[in-house]
């Protein structure tokens, strides 16, 4: 569903260049539920950003199902924003109109598209557990239901890939569980591949794979291992992508990713622990590769 190949973006203006992403790799296969973790400014929103048709790729390669998001038109990712993308917003107001209701907001996009679908647009919001609330506006709703409504909103022109930013960062624990069910239920029922970003480390025992970015890079990458309940995380970000994901009934898998040049991102409080700037000593013995602080800069035992 989602390839990315030495993704770079790069915002300019006419003092200063930032470069968000600098060669990411990614690849999201179609049907997947995953999540992308990362600090402020680490590049997750603007990878998003551009998954979504919101901002353009500077260099590399990005494509989409079918769409190759470098070389479309202005016309094509109009197309391509209407029926192959549902995007979630954190912030409420940025997905729904206040004077109109649930269901009316549901089919907005239909119209834009061409064509309204009333008896599915009231489906989705059964599906979103807002059948009796559809003839509410939005004043009405609670913030939970109103994220509901957003939810029913981004599947509302049946796209394959629903992108997610931050969406229980405003709701409590009980309607985040409740989004996070919804979620599920799509992906399994409706084959809708899902990406959600997020900083909140107890969502990564509800998804299927995590991948950390870091300075603009994939560096980090957890797959679970069996059928997880709930996540029990604790400590930073940072303890997260050194040490693994601890969740009930057993692990995530803890992989540093390699791209095709063999660089990696080794975890940043190993490279703490042993003291190691700026390069490091690595050794093969034919069956494994050890990394180590140059004979010049470790202890008594520093491997």
């Amino acid at each position: 569903m989602i390839h990315c190949e030495e993704l770079v973006k790069i915002f300019k203006t006419d003092e200063i260049e930032v470069v968000a992403l600098r060669g990411l790799n990614l690849t999201v296969n179609k049907g997947e539920m995953m999540a992308i973790i990362g600090s402020s400014g680490s590049g997750k929103s603007t990878l998003l950003n551009m998954l979504g048709g919101l901002d353009r790729p500077s260099a590399g390669q990005l494509r989409v199902g079918e769409w190759d998001l470098l070389k479309v038109t202005e016309e094509q990712l109009v197309e391509y924003k209407r029926s192959t993308v549902g995007f979630i917003w954190q912030n409420n107001a940025r997905n729904l109109l206040p004077y109109l209701t649930a269901l009316e907001n549901v089919e907005v996009p239909m119209m834009l598209g061409g064509k309204v679908d009333r008896a599915y647009a009231k489906q989705l919001l059964e599906w979103v557990g807002l059948g009796h609330r559809m003839n509410n506006k939005l004043q009405q709703l609670s913030g939970g239901e109103q994220q509901r409504v957003a939810i029913a909103i981004s599947l509302a022109n049946r796209p394959p890939l629903l992108l997610a930013d931050e969406p229980t960062g405003s709701v409590d624990s009980q309607t985040c569980d409740t989004i996070m069910s919804i979620f599920r239920r799509m992906n399994e029922e409706l084959g809708v591949t899902i990406v959600i970003v997020t900083h909140d480390l107890s969502l990564a025992g509800k998804v299927d794979r995590v991948i950390a970015i870091r300075d603009g890079l994939t560096s980090t990458e957890f797959v679970k291992r069996n059928e997880l309940l709930d996540a029990v995380v604790e400590g930073s970000e940072v303890a997260a992508a050194g040490g693994g994901l601890r969740i009930k009934g057993g692990r995530h898998e803890e992989f540093v990713v390699v791209d095709r040049a063999g660089r990696l991102q080794v975890p940043k409080e190993y490279l703490e622990a042993l003291q190691i700037t700026n390069k490091v000593s690595m050794e093969f013995d034919g069956e494994s590769i050890t990394i180590r602080a140059p004979k010049s800069m470790e202890g008594t035992k520093n491997d």
